[in-house]
């Protein structure tokens, strides 16, 4: 068993981190699913270790029945819950909320992550990354659960979603502020962010309501 790590967040939900260390026939067994059309070995297991860990997360939760809606969000018909996975080989997070929407996204340390923010984040915040690899990876991550938790496509990172504050908190973690921009409304988000030994997390912990896809 590789689990990194469990809690429950301000809105009632519940996430944690998973580690892959089993082989593929575990999940498989655990979960009833198979992923035949996905030929590369390593997506299919983090597709079923994802599925697996909605499972681990909310016992009743009805794997089968995962389906994208019109922008492609996996929804589960009548949205008896919302959710949201990440993974990053060999790493995978899940989210399950019983009445919220939800957004979470793990990231691996990347060689050229402070090469690559311009194409992310405006000026300002990269003076708030301040140049930092890992905080750099983090900022990404907290867009990349905004954009889940939001719902639509074609959302430009930088104009739509920005950050206005990271700052380190009491815990060990990271307290984040994203505005997600609408054309009909800003919708303020508050996340929580932490920075592993090999990895970034990023989670919305508490939102305001969002009025459908208006983006």
């Amino acid at each position: 068993m590789a689990l990194l790590n469990q809690w429950n967040n301000d809105d009632g939900s519940t996430a944690a981190i998973w580690k892959i260390e089993e082989p593929e026939s575990f999940f498989i067994q655990a979960t009833g699913l198979v992923f035949p059309g996905i030929r590369n070995e390593k997506r299919r297991m983090e597709r079923l270790a994802g599925r697996f860990l909605l499972k681990f997360l909310q016992e009743d939760f009805p794997l089968h029945h995962i389906l994208p809606d019109a922008h492609d969000k996996p929804r589960i018909a009548g949205n008896k819950y919302f959710f949201s996975i990440s993974h990053s080989w060999p790493y995978v997070a899940a989210v399950v909320s019983p009445d919220t929407e939800a957004g979470i996204d793990i990231q691996r340390w990347h060689p050229r992550m402070h090469t690559l923010q311009q194409k992310f984040l405006s000026p300002e915040e990269q003076l708030l990354a301040g140049n930092d690899d890992k905080i750099i990876t983090l900022a990404w991550c907290a867009k990349e659960a905004a954009y889940k938790w939001q719902g639509n496509r074609k959302v430009d990172f930088i104009a739509q979603l920005p950050i206005i504050r990271i700052s380190p908190s009491a815990t060990g973690t990271f307290d984040i502020e994203i505005n997600i921009k609408s054309t009909k409304r800003n919708t303020p988000a508050s996340l929580k962010g932490i920075v592993y030994e090999h990895f970034a997390m990023a989670i919305v912990n508490k939102a305001s309501a969002y009025p459908g896809h208006v983006i």
